[in-house]
């Protein structure tokens, strides 16, 4: 696997992107095999920043957001994904992201997005063809309690969130 871009840099030695054209069709894939529940990495120099699609939510408010600032900005999303962005520790120094599956050299990462964002500013038609594929990707608050349930993995505060949006009905 060779990125297209050549003064590219990969920021983590474990993965690399594949450059392709067109809108979002770039991905990250792991250069080596990592078992289910393996930390494949920190997430390190990350900063708060405003939402927008290149942030991850790491909290309930809208203004929870931080910027990757490395190649993990190319991890895809699928409704069967292969890692979690695991955000759950109070110390944002131990968030990471965790194989939920086994990946296998040369496999594109992939993370459910409503596993960390409530309201999507972008919704999107998902390509993933799983089986159990959602279609329109806009965020946790559009899902039902039972289809956030299919997820192995959903940061505490989007459960927090659901619930509140149920009790309110």
């Amino acid at each position: 696997m060779k990125p297209v871009k050549e003064a590219y840099i990969p920021s983590h030695p474990d993965f690399i992107v594949v450059f392709s054209t067109g809108n979002f069709s770039s991905s990250l894939k792991a250069l080596r095999t990592f078992n289910v529940g393996e930390k494949l990495a920190l997430l390190e120099g990350i900063t708060k920043a405003p939402k927008a699609y290149t942030t991850v939510q790491c909290g309930p408010g809208p203004h929870d957001h931080f910027e990757l600032n490395s190649d993990l900005v190319y991890v895809n999303h699928s409704c069967n994904p292969n890692i979690a962005f695991d955000l759950s520790s109070p110390d944002p120094s131990e968030w990471h992201i965790r194989a939920l599956k086994r990946i296998i050299k040369g496999t594109s990462l992939t993370f459910f997005y409503p596993s960390t964002e409530w309201d999507m500013d972008q919704a999107f038609v998902c390509e993933c063809r799983s089986s159990h594929c959602l279609g329109i990707i806009k965020g946790a608050k559009y899902l039902t309690k039972t289809e956030l349930c299919t997820q192995q993995w959903i940061n505490s505060w989007i459960w927090r969130l659901s619930a509140e949006k149920e009790s309110s009905k």
